[in-house]
């Protein structure tokens, strides 16, 4: 049994110094180094730098943009549109919301109206709830006053901002909604 692990271990031993010997690495560096020799990167030469010109300032008699005169004038003109955008919006954001001010208008439908105690009376439906809306009250997200009432229509005045942060009147209307039959 000694002898029979002797020979085995011997016969490792052999086989292990059978693997250190040349595996083909010498193949693979020469064929490495042909590689690199054949292979030569394609560089582009760089082309001759232009020549600068240099050029005269001719703008010193022009109005210069940092003046502080340039800055005053601007300065007013803002306040002067921001003055005139305060008086617009001032009154609607003094003033009490009315209940009807919550909700968008393509929520509410005009389902009809009446005359009562003299004066016009558009009745709007919003979540399946019937308002009365006079002349003077507001309706809308966008401070909508009713200015006019009429049997098929309710007019309003909105202040919006536009594209530029200003804040402008412009008219909206609710018209009569038919029930399909």
């Amino acid at each position: 049994m000694k002898q029979v692990c002797c020979w085995l271990a011997c016969a490792g031993v052999l086989v292990g110094l059978a693997g250190c010997g040349s595996s083909g690495e010498d193949e693979l560096r020469q064929w490495m180094t042909e590689q690199r020799n054949q292979v030569r990167p394609k560089i582009t030469p760089l082309s001759e730098p232009k020549q600068f010109v240099p050029q005269g300032y001719t703008q010193e008699a022009a109005v210069d943009p940092f003046s502080l005169q340039k800055l005053a004038q601007a300065l007013k003109r803002e306040s002067t549109q921001t003055t005139a955008n305060a008086t617009l919006v001032a009154p609607e954001l003094a003033r009490r919301k009315e209940p009807l001010e919550s909700y968008p208008l393509d929520a509410m439908a005009m389902v009809g109206s009446l005359r009562k105690d003299g004066g016009p009376v558009a009745l709007i439906k919003i979540d399946n709830l019937l308002y009365q809306v006079r002349v003077g009250n507001y309706l809308g997200l966008n401070y909508g006053k009713v200015t006019r009432i009429d049997e098929t229509e309710v007019s309003l005045r909105e202040v919006v901002q536009d594209a530029g942060g200003d804040w402008i009147e412009r008219t909206a209307s609710l018209t009569l909604q038919e029930r399909a039959k």
